[in-house]
């Protein structure tokens, strides 16, 4: 038996898998969406998770975000690096050409995950917000065109040094 938990977004309550880090707006995503089985490349993601640790640092240095929450998220992204939680991205590649079903699905397993570590649970009652905290300072149209820069160069790296 599948379970759910009930999250809640600007557009109401949705049902979203209770085992998933996914939140609501990932979940309106998949439902709403189904054009198409190809999925986001993983370098795309990592690409995406390294962009969101580098901003949960800069804006704890800011003062922006706590230390605590920063190192949470960081910690997240590092586990969504290290392919841990690769199955959490389910999105078809073909979205908004600003990338904000993927920056909001990365806010989401970031946050939740996130939370788990700070001994939260995920969903609703979470202690990290896929907003306010995950997502501080930034835009899906900063966001996007950075972590593909990212995974450019790391490809370009990758075939660069796999030749010599």
């Amino acid at each position: 038996m599948n379970t759910v938990r009930s999250e809640k977004d600007s557009m109401g309550a949705i049902d979203v898998p209770a085992d998933k880090l996914w939140g609501a707006q990932t979940q309106r995503s998949l439902e709403h969406f189904r054009i198409s089985t190809e999925k986001m490349p993983t370098s795309l993601i990592h690409a995406l998770a390294l962009t969101k640790r580098a901003a949960a640092k800069v804006n704890e240095d800011l003062g922006l975000l706590s230390e605590e929450k920063a190192s949470a998220i960081r910690q997240a992204a590092d586990e969504v690096l290290a392919g841990q939680h690769d199955d959490e991205f389910p999105l078809a590649i073909w979205q908004t050409g600003s990338g904000t079903q993927s920056n909001m699905n990365m806010n989401e397993v970031l946050a939740n995950r996130a939370s788990e570590l700070l001994g939260g649970v995920r969903g609703m009652e979470r202690k990290v917000h896929p907003n306010d905290d995950v997502n501080k300072s930034q835009s899906s149209n900063d966001v996007f065109p950075t972590a593909m820069h990212v995974a450019g160069a790391a490809g370009a790296a990758q075939a660069t040094h796999s030749t010599t």
